[in-house]
C-alpha cells in the first residue's frame, strides 16, 4: 500500500518518509517527495472541497476516508482514498500522521463505463418504447376488426425485435444499410426463393442504431405490402433497391429508392393505411428527413432523402 509520514510540528505537514509503493503510484523520485506539503499532489490546487476534506481527515481522525482527484509526476490523474492517523509520543502528543493512499482509478473507471452503460440503456429503451407506441397507436387508428389489429402490431413488433437482434449482434455499433436490408426481408424469402427477384445496388453505408431500427421496421412493411398487394403477389414481379450519397446545398444526402414493377397494376389508394403513414409520417421523423411513397401503374415507388449519417468506422 503506498503510504507516507508526515511532520505534524510544521505548517502544511510536510512529507518526511514515502514508501516505494508511492513513488511507483506517483511517479516523483524519493528526493523529490521529501520536504513537499502534503497538497502537493492535488490534481487542482484549488479543490476547496478536497482540500476541506483533507484538512477533515488530518483533524478528526475518523474512520472515514475521503475519495480525492490527484496528478502524477507525467500529468497523468488518479483517484485515491486517503486514511489519515496520528502517531503519538509516549506522552499521548501527536507529533506525525501516517498517510496511506488506496488507488480508486480503475474503480472510478468501472463506475463512470457502467454508468455510460446504463445511461445507453435508458436511451435505447426509452426510443423502443417510443416506437412501441407509435405502432400501438397508430394500429388502433385502423377502422378495423380487433384481430386485424392485432396481427398489425404483433408483425411490426416482430420486425422490431429482429432489428434489435441484429444491433445487438453487432453490440449496438453502426451497422450496414446492407446487413439492416437483408436482415429485415429474410422472413421474405428475399434472401432465398425470391433472391433472383430482387436486386440491390449501393455501399454497405454505416448506420447508427437509432436510424437502422427505423429503417428495418420500413423494410419490413414495404416487403409486407409487396407480398399481399405488389410486387411478390404475383410470379412476374421483381423489387430494385439502390441508394447513393449526394453532395447537395443541404449537405450531404442519402437518397434510397425502393422500386416494385412486373406485378399487379397499381393504382392510387383511397386512404392511408396502417403502414404507409408508418413510413411516410414515422419514419420521416425517426430520420430527420422525407419520405415519399408514389403509385404509377408499373408499381410501388418508394423515395427516402435524409441526411447521410456521419459515423466513425472505428466504433
Amino acid at each position: 500500500m503506498a503510504m507516507v509520514f508526515t511532520d505534524t510540528k510544521e505548517p502544511d505537514h510536510p512529507i518526511i518518509f514515502a514508501n516505494d509503493s508511492f513513488l511507483d503510484l506517483t511517479g516523483y523520485r524519493r528526493e523529490e517527495v521529501l520536504g513537499q506539503n502534503f497538497n502537493f499532489l492535488l490534481a487542482h490546487v484549488s479543490d476547496a472541497a478536497a482540500l476541506a476534506d483533507i484538512k477533515a481527515e488530518f483533524a478528526e481522525h475518523s474512520d472515514h476516508n475521503s475519495e480525492i482527484l490527484y496528478r502524477r509526476k507525467d500529468g497523468s490523474e488518479f483517484w485515491s482514498a486517503i486514511f489519515i492517523s496520528p502517531v503519538k509520543d509516549e506522552a499521548g502528543k501527536i507529533v506525525q500522521h501516517f498517510a496511506s493512499f488506496v488507488d480508486l482509478t480503475k474503480h472510478k473507471d468501472e463506475q463512470a463505463h457502467s454508468k455510460m452503460l446504463i445511461d445507453e440503456l435508458n436511451h435505447r429503451v426509452k426510443n423502443t418504447l417510443s416506437t412501441v407506441q407509435s405502432i400501438v397507436w397508430q394500429a388502433l387508428r385502423m377502422d378495423s376488426e380487433p384481430k386485424t389489429i392485432q396481427d398489425a402490431i404483433e408483425s411490426r413488433l416482430q420486425a422490431l425485435s429482429r432489428s434489435h437482434d441484429l444491433l445487438t449482434r453487432q453490440n449496438w455499433k453502426n451497422i450496414g444499410l446492407l446487413d439492416v436490408i437483408t436482415d429485415a426481408l429474410e422472413p421474405f424469402g428475399i434472401t432465398g426463393g425470391r433472391a433472383e427477384r430482387i436486386k440491390i445496388k449501393g455501399s454497405n453505408i454505416l448506420l447508427p442504431p437509432k436510424i437502422a431500427l427505423a429503417l428495418g421496421i420500413a423494410f419490413h412493411e414495404l416487403a409486407t405490402n409487396a407480398v399481399k398487394y405488389g410486387a411478390f403477389s404475383k410470379e412476374t414481379g421483381s423489387i430494385s433497391i439502390d441508394w447513393e450519397i449526394r453532395e447537395t446545398s443541404e449537405g450531404r444526402r442519402l437518397h434510397l429508392k425502393w422500386q416494385e414493377k412486373n406485378g399487379p397494376v397499381v393504382a392510387q389508394p383511397l386512404r392511408r393505411g396502417f403502414g404507409s403513414r408508418m413510413i411516410e409520417t414515422g419514419l420521416a421523423h425517426e430520420i430527420a428527413g422525407a419520405v415519399r411513397l408514389e403509385y404509377p401503374a408499373k408499381g410501388l415507388l418508394c423515395t427516402m432523402n435524409f441526411p447521410a449519417p456521419y459515423v466513425d468506422p472505428n466504433e
